[in-house]
């Protein structure tokens, strides 16, 4: 995973957890969103989606040998 796509995903997951916590968004929907932002928080510290695996996409630069 690249570091643009880590950095969107914090950043969505932080939007959605403020707007949890101001009750902007609430009920079902909230506590959807919350668990996809809670996911996105997860796979961008750990630099993996496992989605991105059976689709072959890659947001890493890939490095060529010499």
């Amino acid at each position: 995973m690249g570091s643009l796509d880590r950095i969107i995903r914090f950043i969505i997951a932080i939007i959605v957890g403020v707007l949890y916590l101001t009750n902007i968004i609430s009920g079902t929907l909230g506590i959807v969103l919350l668990a996809l932002a809670g996911i996105f928080v997860l796979t961008s510290l750990i630099s993996f989606c496992p989605l991105y695996a059976p689709f072959g996409i890659k947001t890493c630069p890939i490095k060529e040998k010499e």
